[in-house]
């Protein structure tokens, strides 16, 4: 099938089911850590398919169930859209030869000295897909839809013509909203956001105390937060309730 083709077959198929998305090339995947580059995900990589379903801002303004609304509202996208790339993987192998592998939304995750990393930087390849753009939060920021898509992928061997990027910074001039209302001090004195810093105070898993405090734990990291502590606990969403690109209608 050809490209153009192809990509107007997967057009198709995801537009009914997602907020919105966008095709990356190979290319634009250069500067991607030797570990979580697309071609480590599927042999022979060319293209990256990135897609998102979009939580509600009412959450954002709920007066007693903020946080409630909020995991739920994530989990329940991170469930969808996971679905979704399993059936488009599948879509694209039927059409073809090709081979596709899906990105996990979330978990499973892998973890270096204790970092979480996921298979591939969603966000990264959000905005290599012509997604969004990288905000001084560290977030990616969609033009319509703000931080507020929840992403999963698609890694495909098959040649597909990339989307046009958008702009760098769409963050309003001299903004520091999300730095100003941070509760775990999360941004340097440059402004520079600290991914470890911010994770350490508003995800929360049950199973991390055991897990921290047991050589057993330590020993397998990766497979006590994969399983047992998947369905996270999310505790701060301040830079989300205050970000002016959320609030866009």
């Amino acid at each position: 099938m050809m490209s153009e083709t192809l990509k107007q077959a997967i057009t198709a198929f995801l537009k009914p089911q997602v907020t919105d998305f966008g095709f990356a090339s190979m290319d634009r995947f250069a500067d991607a850590p030797p570990a979580h580059h697309p071609r480590r995900i599927c042999k022979n990589a060319e293209t990256v398919i990135v897609f998102g379903i979009t939580v509600p801002r009412g959450m954002l303004k709920s007066p007693d169930y903020n946080l409630y609304a909020l995991h739920r509202s994530y989990h329940s996208a991170y469930m969808r859209v996971d679905e979704i790339s399993l059936a488009l993987c599948n879509y694209i192998e039927s059409l073809g030869k090709h081979l596709a592998v899906p990105v996990p939304s979330y978990a499973p995750m892998v973890f270096h000295q204790f970092e979480p990393w996921g298979m591939l930087s969603l966000k990264h390849a959000a905005v290599n897909a012509g997604l969004g753009s990288f905000g001084r939060s560290g977030l990616t920021y969609h033009p319509q839809y703000g931080a507020l898509l929840r992403l999963s992928a698609v890694v495909t061997d098959t040649v597909i013509d990339a989307d046009p990027l958008l702009p760098p910074d769409p963050c309003p001039p001299n903004c520091t909203a999300c730095s100003k209302v941070c509760p775990a001090k999360a941004f340097d004195a440059d402004g520079k956001f600290n991914k470890m810093t911010c994770l350490g105070r508003i995800i929360k898993h049950a199973i991390y105390p055991l897990a921290l405090n047991s050589e057993a734990g330590l020993k397998n990291i990766e497979r006590v937060i994969n399983t047992a502590g998947h369905n996270y606990w999310i505790d701060c969403d301040e830079c989300l309730k205050v970000c002016p690109l959320n609030k866009r209608p």
